[in-house]
């Protein structure tokens, strides 16, 4: 890592910190301001934001709160990290709004549609203000921003939205020799998606990688942010397919609940067993192995581990 304060400031902030044992709950309050300010943590390295004047005064002060706590903190200009391109770290910011949109998309999809109703408006009221605290944080502008502002405004104007929902049909014969697609640099989820549909789903299934919303209309989404098969509620993807086809094996179950906890890092099941397989296709991604080529690895990668299970 290239860490400097040179004349001309460089692309990132870093914040580096650490608090007392015994404070817990100022570290879980400092945690959530972090949530807040749209970083991305680098291992145990420290915060990254892009180095703008907002962010170096939110950084300033929080530093400034973490030593009122009897903590240490510094904030570092950082030039480059060797082992993350800028094109990686966007690509990483873009992931977390990402997540930050869908999860926005997802409310808006169970909004009360009784547009006099206080429900109605407390909801839409909700709904606008987390907007803008992600557009706040939003630094590379997502692809999804565009598509959650004509949702809030479709819902503003009480007309019912419009949705591409996954199709109601579960017959595994609905779905044979197709393409499926999903996003680029396909991680734990994804690749576990690819390995269910080819092993009980779709044998002959082919593969293809899209930016969302720009994916073939004959092609069946997968793992995409909107539409297809996705992320429903709870679930991660595998879970949402696994369900929606009926896979009664007792070892798929628990891959699900590997691929949900390493691919939701909510702890829901307690499984660690895939977070060392969903590091490694990082890796890979990192390296540039192309999409199909990493997928294909990743399928692999669970084949394995399917046939470890006993």
């Amino acid at each position: 890592m290239d860490v400097r304060t040179a004349e001309k400031d460089p692309p990132w902030l870093m914040l580096t910190f650490t608090l007392p044992a015994k404070r817990a709950s100022q570290r879980v309050e400092v945690w959530r301001l972090l949530q807040r300010y749209g970083v991305i943590a680098l291992g145990n390295s420290g915060y990254l934001l892009p180095s703008r004047p907002a962010n170096r005064e939110r950084f300033q002060w929080l530093s400034s709160t973490i030593r009122s706590y009897k903590g240490e903190a510094s904030v570092v200009q950082v030039q480059s990290i060797d082992n993350l391109s800028k094109a990686q770290l966007v690509a990483r910011f873009n992931e977390a709004r990402a997540r930050d949109y869908q999860e926005l998309i997802q409310e808006i999809e169970h909004i009360s549609w009784a547009t006099s109703s206080p429900r109605y408006i407390a909801q839409l009221g909700r709904i606008r203000s987390r907007f803008q605290e992600i557009l706040a944080i939003d630094f590379f502008q997502s692809p999804l921003k565009k598509r959650v502002a004509e949702l809030i405004a479709r819902a503003e104007s009480g007309s019912p939205k419009h949705q591409n929902p996954a199709p109601n049909r579960s017959r595994r014969q609905d779905y044979q020799r197709k393409v499926w697609v999903t996003r680029p640099k396909p991680g734990i989820d994804r690749s576990a998606s690819a390995w269910l549909i080819l092993r009980f789903i779709d044998s002959k299934a082919r593969f293809a990688f899209a930016e969302e919303g720009k994916g073939s209309s004959s092609a069946i989404p997968f793992d995409m942010y909107h539409g297809g098969f996705g992320h429903r509620g709870d679930d991660c993807t595998f879970e949402t397919l696994q369900k929606e086809f009926r896979i009664r094996d007792s070892k798929v179950s628990v891959i699900g609940q590997m691929v949900h906890d390493a691919d939701l890092d909510d702890g829901k099941f307690g499984r660690k067993e895939a977070f060392g397989v969903d590091e490694v296709l990082k890796g890979w991604a990192h390296q540039g192995i192309p999409d199909a080529e990493l997928l294909r690895r990743g399928i692999q990668l669970i084949e394995g581990l399917y046939h470890s299970l006993k």
